[in-house]
């Protein structure tokens, strides 16, 4: 794909659906849901790590789910300014967008936490994200699972859904020479305007 062809997109979140359906297809790409979430706290420290993609739609935005007390929940909490980042190297394609983040509904969060396998709800509930270990993580782990063995694991007040709503989505595609083709797409208020950039 060239960046004409990027370019003949009214908006980016048709291209964004067929890049993503062709990544979600590829057998090279073992977690094609994986973007890069980068933040900031109120010093101007900027943070990365990697979350994964649960959904998207242009309503709502990009979601993600998380610990609200890990670092990045509370580089939100005082600057909801976000960036994120797609790297599909067999595709040799990447999308980067940025825009502001916010809580999704409280009964979103929990309608996702009640489908996650019964492991990864206790996970979820006995991780202090970004805290120290203090003693044996295995430990605390099974000690959890004996508690919670054949009961219904409830979603923790702290833990739930981001999404991020982008004003500038930018589709970037590898080529030889370090000739790749970048194309942003701006929102304007009212629509979507798509430019070519310089590699």
């Amino acid at each position: 794909m060239k960046a004409s062809d990027i370019l003949s997109y009214s908006d980016p979140w048709t291209l964004f659906s067929q890049w993503y359906a062709e990544a979600q297809s590829n057998p090279s790409l073992r977690e094609p849901t994986a973007m890069i979430l980068a933040t900031s706290d109120q010093t101007g420290q900027p943070s990365a790590r990697t979350v994964l993609l649960k959904k998207f739609s242009p309503q709502q935005g990009f979601v993600f789910f998380t610990n609200y007390d890990s670092n990045k929940g509370h580089d939100l909490a005082v600057n909801p300014k976000a960036a994120l980042l797609f790297y599909w190297d067999p595709l040799f394609r990447q999308i980067k967008m940025e825009g502001v983040v916010e809580k999704i509904s409280r009964e979103e969060s929990e309608k996702y936490w009640n489908s996650r396998p019964f492991d990864s709800r206790l996970a979820g509930t006995v991780s202090k994200q970004s805290q120290p270990v203090i003693g044996s993580l295995d430990k605390i782990y099974d000690e959890a699972k004996n508690l919670w063995d054949n009961k219904e694991i409830p979603c923790p007040e702290n833990w739930g859904g981001f999404a991020l709503k982008p004003s500038m989505i930018e589709f970037w595609v590898g080529h030889k020479f370090r000739l790749h083709d970048r194309v942003r797409f701006t929102h304007s208020g009212l629509a979507w305007v798509p430019q070519q950039l310089y590699p």
